[in-house]
């Protein structure tokens, strides 16, 4: 695996064009048919990789044993994967948006270190930067990748998707899900992908930063619904807004991923009793 990494990094850096900041591009809002099937804030990340490592202890993937299906018998803490009502990721319909409800981003340059978690590629991010729902306030703690997308757009699973995570003051979380789609190559997305750690369960410090603001879509509609984690323990109460304009990343960088990770995205769950309401 450790060659496999090291062959990785040859090639990004051997093959990836160079691009600039704003070399993403947007797609109109309709659903594109897809592939198929801290003081304070450093508290709350420590707690937040704490809760993580509780539930790489016991050992869960994406296939075999261990895969989704799984997920409720490994541990007694993850019965919500086999018995939550309200779990994530879901099929989100394309709707006509509803105004109201902006979520304001508080985003600016940030320090970031890159982790391989052994279940993605991590970017953890410096205190500071925030997003506020409805006056509540949710600090950013990290950005992660799945491969296919894990919510689906009417129906389609789409390449890959990113999750950046926030918590608020009270624990509470809110994610926002950006869809990433093939075509042009995004400049983050490559700074962070030539600098993943050799070894998995490691972290590096970069000597870049990252504003939050250049990872998302600049057309704000996103759908939200209330949700779960997307991985074990499966907590819910999630507060889920997921821009239905995505983000491109080149060919080349989503195969670069799949070299690491081939399917790291959990199965659609039910939507159950919950609405989903698209927001502009």
């Amino acid at each position: 695996m450790k060659s496999t990494r090291i062959l990785l990094s040859l090639l990004l850096m051997s093959s990836l064009p160079a691009c600039s900041l704003f070399s993403h591009e947007e797609t109109n809002e309709e659903p594109p048919k897809a592939e198929a099937s801290a003081p304070k804030e450093h508290s709350e990340q420590k707690e937040e990789e704490h809760h993580e490592e509780k539930a790489h202890a016991v050992h869960w993937g994406y296939e075999g044993e261990g895969g989704p299906e799984h997920w409720g018998d490994l541990d007694s803490k993850f019965e919500l994967c086999k018995t939550g009502m309200h779990q994530s990721p879901v099929d989100l319909v394309f709707k006509k948006p509803a105004t109201g409800r902006p979520i304001k981003t508080h985003y600016s340059d940030s320090n970031v270190t890159i982790v391989d978690n052994g279940h993605t590629i991590q970017v953890n991010f410096e205190p500071g930067n925030y997003i506020t729902i409805e006056g509540e306030k949710f600090n950013l703690i990290q950005a992660h990748f799945h491969s296919s997308s894990e919510h689906a757009l009417s129906g389609n699973l789409l390449p890959m998707e990113m999750h950046l995570v926030h918590k608020s003051e009270s624990g509470d979380l809110a994610v926002l899900g950006v869809i990433l789609i093939e075509g042009a190559p995004h400049s983050i997305v490559e700074s962070v992908w030539r600098n993943i750690p050799i070894q998995k369960g490691a972290s590096k410090e970069v000597n870049f930063k990252i504003n939050p603001e250049d990872l998302i879509p600049r057309t704000r509609t996103y759908y939200n619904y209330i949700g779960s984690l997307t991985t074990p323990p499966c907590s819910e109460g999630v507060n889920w807004n997921v821009f239905n304009t995505p983000v491109t990343v080149s060919k080349e960088q989503i195969l670069a991923f799949r070299q690491l990770y081939p399917q790291n995205n959990r199965p659609i769950q039910p939507l159950n009793d919950r609405k989903t309401v698209n927001y502009k």
